[in-house]
């Protein structure tokens, strides 16, 4: 069903989030751009600008490796000023409230955990870009680290096995990570309503938790802006700001 006006979906989705006892909410782009972190898809978006590098790109051009981290520092205003918006907040009251055991996400930008959602408790599906790993050995590295060594010399190489330092985000063309599926596969199994937030659902293998939640017997719910192909399946779809759809339930 779709909604038909805002307050008739918020109503409908407050009555769903009431009846639920296990809700796993699942996060795209589309909850942190009132954050001011743009999006990659959209007409304007990060990928209409700049040709995604691939991750095999990454790590056999030191000219890629280069690009890649100039593109990162070039955001890091962005990213440093972003704080949680209301979609988060939202999510982190129901989280505090025993109604939400984690969040999957698609998202690399910290937010679920700067609202109050304890990390072990953030499934990310595309990691994270608020800190550095090497792409060998693993090793974490602090963005400062690496910014110091970039102006110095480029793009660095890990201090213990001499890889690349590669920011701990999954990059087109790697391995998606085995236990983040894994635990995301279970939630979306275990859940009575599943929320898609902000997610235009064009993205596998991630674009699949939603319809393996419905056809585990949860239902479905699908906030975006914009319609998705899964709109058809879902019990309540709401076409609308998610800051607005989201708002009411920040601090219930």
């Amino acid at each position: 069903m779709i909604a038909s006006d805002l307050q008739s979906g918020v109503e409908k989705l407050g009555d769903m989030i009431a009846a639920a006892k296990v809700i796993v909410p699942f996060t795209g782009a589309g909850i942190s751009t009132e954050c001011g972190i743009p999006d990659f898809r959209s007409p304007g978006g990060i990928w209409t600008r700049y040709r995604p590098i691939e991750f095999g790109e990454f790590v056999a051009s030191r000219e890629a490796r280069d690009e890649s981290w100039r593109r990162r520092f070039a955001m890091e205003e962005v990213f440093a000023a972003a704080k949680p918006g209301r979609g988060h907040r939202a999510l982190a009251s129901l989280y505090r409230a025993g109604k939400v055991p984690a969040v999957i996400t698609q998202n690399i930008d910290n937010l679920h955990q700067a609202s109050g959602i304890a990390g072990e408790h953030v499934i990310e599906l595309h990691g994270n870009t608020t800190y550095a790993r090497c792409i060998g050995c693993g090793q974490a590295y602090p963005l400062d680290w690496v910014k110091q060594r970039f102006e110095e010399e480029g793009a660095p190489n890990c201090t213990a096995c001499d890889e690349p330092v590669k920011t701990a985000t999954i990059s087109f063309g790697q391995m998606m990570p085995d236990d983040e599926m894994q635990r995301a596969t279970a939630l979306s199994q275990a859940c009575d309503l599943f929320i898609a937030i902000g997610s235009s659902l064009v993205v596998w293998p991630a674009a699949g938790f939603p319809m393996m939640a419905k056809e585990a017997g949860a239902r479905l719910v699908i906030i975006n802006r914009e319609p998705t192909e899964q709109d058809d399946i879902a019990d309540l779809v709401i076409h609308h700001d998610i800051g607005e759809t989201l708002g009411p339930f920040v601090g219930n």
